[in-house]
């Protein structure tokens, strides 16, 4: 059992996240104020909340991430790219984008590296790859991880959130390929601060959320208890 490690700000780690496609323009003011209050390091909203967020979060500290090819990946690279090409247009600086799942499984890595060369290359912005971890082998991780690094990734991300979400033993694997090269994500599931701490410890750079607030309030209670893993 590790310490609770009071010296950690869980905000710093957080893309406070509103993924719900029933989500009004109100919504979106709220956790774009609610990120710069607490200044977490992005919002993550779908492609069509990202104008609205960016003039909002103007001049402030966060910055606004989007989701590409969410949440199958089973798009067509064409599609993905124009959709990662239109939310750089519209002010997005991150891209969470989700990997083509039947492509890896099927040993089409070559395609699968192409097509997230071709959004780093055309958007110039901070890519983080979602790998859906849990629907694959530790194998298969490895792979996939290894394919996005040299893709030009500048983040490995466990889970849309859709199939399971983020485990220690992910982030731990994802971080030992990384091996500090690029950021590691953890993603999906995320509801204490006790599990988020440990995500932290296991090696994660980021934590992907919609219960950041709840996360911040746990740890400004002294709720957290002991993390350990």
């Amino acid at each position: 059992m590790a310490a609770f490690h009071p010296e950690i700000d869980l905000a710093e780690y957080i893309d406070h996240t509103l993924l719900d496609p029933l989500a009004s323009p109100e919504a979106i003011a709220q956790l774009c104020q609610e990120a710069d209050r607490y200044r977490f390091p992005t919002v993550c909203v779908f492609p069509i909340h990202v104008r609205q967020a960016v003039e909002l979060l103007h001049q402030k500290h966060p910055q606004v991430c989007t989701v590409i090819g969410f949440p199958t990946g089973a798009h067509t690279s064409a599609v993905k790219r124009y959709e990662a090409e239109e939310a750089a247009e519209n002010g997005a600086m991150e891209l969470d984008v989700v990997i083509n799942l039947s492509w890896l499984k099927s040993g089409q890595t070559e395609a699968l590296h192409r097509e997230l060369a071709e959004i780093c290359s055309s958007t110039g912005l901070t890519v983080k790859a979602i790998l859906e971890t849990t629907l694959l082998t530790d194998a298969e991780k490895q792979l996939a991880a290894e394919v996005c690094l040299e893709a030009g990734v500048s983040f490995l991300k466990t889970s849309t959130g859709w199939h399971g979400g983020a485990t220690v033993a992910d982030v731990k694997l994802l971080k030992a390929v990384a091996r500090d090269r690029v950021g590691v994500k953890a993603s999906g599931g995320i509801r204490t601060a006790e599990q988020a701490l440990n995500l932290v410890l296991a090696g994660a750079t980021r934590l992907g959320t919609s219960h950041g607030i709840a996360l911040i309030q746990q740890r400004e209670a002294g709720e957290g208890g002991d993390a350990g893993y």
